[in-house]
């Protein structure tokens, strides 16, 4: 266990700061950090870490190879000199102890009708123990709390014995990019831990993503004689189906894998965004359609994507329009594989430690049926890369939320586990 003296210490720091971590949690969520609009949100940042005394890196994705790693992701309508990355880094004078990345992502999805919420979407309301709005728990909670758990070290006197990189990056949510960008500009560690909204659990294993566009096209007719025409919408309805039965044939498949063998379905799928059509009394087209399907970690990704692309090929062969007008799918966004963090790693076991002594109970694992940002560092560029951190609820939902109590927890915990990790010498 933590010494005793130390956890007071960090414990202390933290209740102290509280109320300052729930503003700047505020702060962050009123920027509506949506792809391609992180830039405000990440200046502000990167002015914030500096008046704390960290060296500050300010890049973008156009400043990085991306192009060059097998395992960049194709952008989605996004200017890469406009994605801007962030570290902060706190240089040990004398480095003696392990260095740490803290990584945390700032993009946000899309809120949708704001008339939806509860409060409004960017309004950072605190009610009741919880903080509500769009990001609050996914992650910028994380965030707050890698910031704070900082913080708590260094307002408790002491300071990282070895070197510590306080990332911020964009693209979690559609590309991963931003990550990959950070360990393309050169940064490294012995470990690395990114605070997702996990409620105190570490993510032992999550899915991988496939993002891909559908496009169909028709022939338009008045819908008085609709029989003479085609409706791309509908056949965009007939291939969403086909791909909805080979999901099925995949999560079958997906009880073979040592990680995901006993959850049930964890392959999904999901149309999540269509357009199409000109006019209501006009046969449709054409007709997009912006997909997503998962995968687990012991299936490759051009094997599913060759699986997506074979189930539309047989799909369109048993219709008489599309048999002869083949739609055309688009490759856009996540490539991502799974990644199953290996148990009994030194990382940890020291975060376990530092958990069970801010939360009074053992640290539990959780399996994930969504990405995050761990693969980058864990599985290609082999260092332990552990998922934990707050929590909450409403994650790409309407009144996301996270909770504030276990933020406080989480933070504890963290600066106990950088503390333990690093080492700390009185500052």
């Amino acid at each position: 266990m933590p010494d005793p003296a130390l956890l007071a210490r960090l414990r202390s720091a933290v209740d102290h700061n509280f109320e300052a971590q729930t503003a700047f949690l505020t702060e962050l969520v009123r920027f509506p950090s949506l792809r391609g609009r992180e830039a405000p949100l990440q200046d502000w940042f990167a002015r914030t870490m500096a008046a704390r005394g960290y060296a500050v890196d300010r890049f973008t994705l156009a400043d990085v190879p991306l192009a060059s790693h097998e395992k960049a992701a194709p952008m989605v309508d996004v200017d890469p000199a406009a994605s801007v990355q962030v570290v902060a880094t706190s240089r040990a004078p004398n480095p003696g102890g392990r260095s740490l990345i803290l990584q945390g992502h700032i993009d946000v999805v899309p809120e949708g009708p704001a008339e939806m919420w509860t409060h409004p979407p960017y309004a950072g309301v605190v009610r009741d123990g919880w903080l509500y709005g769009r990001g609050a728990n996914d992650m910028k909670a994380g965030v707050s709390a890698i910031v704070f758990a900082m913080d708590a070290i260094r307002d408790a006197g002491l300071r990282p014995a070895g070197d510590v990189h306080l990332q911020t990056v964009t693209e979690e949510e559609s590309t991963g990019n931003g990550a990959l960008a950070t360990l393309l500009r050169g940064y490294r560690a012995d470990a690395c831990l990114i605070p997702e909204p996990t409620g105190g659990t570490i993510t032992r294993a999550h899915t991988g993503t496939l993002w891909f566009r559908l496009r169909v096209r028709g022939v338009p007719v008045h819908v008085a004689v609709a029989d003479a025409g085609t409706n791309a919408i509908l056949s965009a309805m007939h291939l969403i189906r086909a791909l909805q039965d080979h999901t099925v044939a995949l999560n079958r498949a997906a009880e073979r894998d040592p990680s995901f063998g006993a959850v049930r379905n964890p392959i999904k799928f999901n149309p999540g965004v269509i357009r199409g059509g000109d006019w209501a009394s006009s046969t449709p087209s054409w007709c997009e359609v912006d997909c997503r399907i998962g995968l687990t970690p012991s299936m490759e990704v051009s094997e599913v994507m060759a699986g997506v692309e074979r189930c539309v090929a047989e799909a369109r062969a048993g219709d008489a329009f599309l048999a002869n007008n083949p739609p055309e799918i688009t490759w856009h966004g996540f490539q991502a594989d799974g990644y199953v963090l290996a148990p009994g790693s030194e990382a940890e076991r020291v975060l376990a430690t530092a958990h069970e002594a801010a939360f009074g109970a053992p640290m539990e694992e959780r399996l994930s049926t969504a990405v995050n940002d761990t693969r980058y560092y864990g599985r290609y560029y082999a260092m332990p890369a552990l998922c934990y951190g707050p929590g909450g609820e409403g994650n790409h939902g309407f009144d996301e939320r996270t909770n504030l109590d276990l933020l406080r927890k989480a933070t504890l915990s963290i600066a106990g586990f950088i503390a333990d990790w690093c080492g700390v010498e009185e500052a």
